[in-house]
């Protein structure tokens, strides 16, 4: 997308270079990574980056919205009654796959919303690294609105910590060791303090929770919620806490947000950057279906994506009103490579502290496939795939409403 720094970017390339990369990645928390790291970085121009801003800010319209609490009441399932939920989520993060537009240029699509925390400190560590062995043109970032790897941190610890001590904030996860993003649950604690506590070792005491800490039973103030809750029916835990009973905690995020800013919010989208999106269960006029993906409402990493629909496939669904029809993104092989181009997805960091009227874009990912989808399951075998980081040119001035 920016084709000097690109052609630069893969000549002064060396595997060797890479390994030293991945190293140092490993190097951070050793045994923990369980992704794959790509060769590159990804340059971003500013008309891309404000492109990807302005359908933030479009998307962001209907999340503060006055009505948004109310139609996104029936998304949150009937197993989830846990109390405190507050007016907005302190994070999200917005997916964008990149395309090309009826006239050649490259513009965003959004892909998916989610109301919930992504590899936050695992970027900061990313961007140190890459900037350490890659050279990286001064006039570009991987933060966005003013901020820096210092400030990032520090807001990170404002709203993960407040101003609570570290030993009484918990990162929260089903079974942390399984994970595959366990690395950024060790570059959290290094980064915060914190531990990573797993959800069948929480203890109960009246209204308010423990966790035990290098042996000592520590009251639970915070916790940096890490668990999708999508899984835990599927799980048949026995002899864990009822997390629906009334605790003496800060949820961060509250677990609601996972589903009311999710795809059930896509159909409320008006923005020439959101695709099209219907519920299965509202349509009432056929649709060319070869024009649309069937996705399943609450599901993670793309799991039960249909992309071949037929009207069939439909049919022989039970439930039509935990899907939606989304109109395809047709991804641009926009990453030269040594071989062949990759397609490109790129998340963006949304954080809200309590006096902002609105979420500010803060950070970002970005993942690289060379298959119909992104995820690793997509792109077995395959090189210069995989996540790693965007940096955005920085001039001008990035679109932002409110303060």
């Amino acid at each position: 997308m920016q084709p000097a720094i690109r052609k630069l970017f893969n000549e002064q390339f060396s595997q060797e270079g890479y390994i030293q990369v991945l190293d140092a990645i490993k190097e951070l928390a050793p045994g923990q990574l369980d992704f794959r790291v790509a060769e590159t970085p990804v340059f971003i121009s500013a008309d891309l980056k404000n492109k990807m801003l302005q359908s933030g800010e479009d998307i962001i319209d209907v999340l503060t919205s006055e009505h948004f609490i109310s139609i996104t009441e029936s998304s949150i399932p009937e197993f989830l009654n846990i109390s405190g939920e507050n007016n907005f989520p302190e994070m999200m993060v917005l997916d964008f796959g990149i395309c090309k537009n009826k006239n050649g240029d490259y513009e965003p699509q959004l892909i998916e919303i989610q109301g919930f925390p992504s590899l936050f400190c695992f970027q900061y560590f990313s961007d140190l690294i890459l900037k350490e062995h890659f050279q990286i043109p001064k006039d570009y970032s991987s933060y966005l609105n003013n901020y820096n790897p210092d400030s990032y941190l520090q807001l990170l610890k404002e709203i993960i910590l407040d101003k609570e001590n570290p030993e009484q904030v918990i990162l929260l996860e089903l079974f942390p060791e399984h994970q595959k993003t366990r690395i950024d649950f060790a570059l959290t604690e290094k980064l915060l303090g914190i531990k990573t506590v797993c959800l069948t070792k929480l203890i109960s005491e009246g209204n308010e929770l423990f966790y035990i800490n290098e042996g000592i039973k520590t009251k639970i103030k915070r916790i940096f919620n890490r668990i999708i809750f999508d899984d835990l029916p599927k799980q048949h835990l026995k002899n864990i806490i009822d997390l629906n009973n009334e605790f003496d905690v800060k949820w961060i995020p509250h677990p609601n947000w996972y589903y009311r800013i999710s795809k059930f919010a896509l159909p409320f989208i008006d923005s020439e950057f959101v695709p099209q999106s219907f519920f299965l269960n509202e349509i009432t006029t056929p649709l060319p279906l070869e024009e649309y993906v069937l996705k399943p409402l609450f599901s993670y990493a793309g799991m039960g994506v249909v992309i071949e629909v037929t009207q069939e496939i439909i049919d022989n669904i039970s439930d039509p009103e935990n899907w939606i029809l989304q109109r395809k993104v047709d991804y641009a092989d926009v990453i030269k490579t040594p071989d062949e181009p990759a397609k490109l997805e790129i998340r963006l960091f949304y954080f809200k502290k309590k006096e902002w009227a609105r979420p500010k874009a803060v950070h970002n990912l970005a993942r690289l496939s060379k298959g119909k989808m992104i995820g690793t399951r997509y792109n077995e075998g395959k090189n210069w795939v995989g996540g790693t980081i965007a940096y955005f040119e920085t001039p001008p001035q990035s679109p932002q409403r409110g303060k």
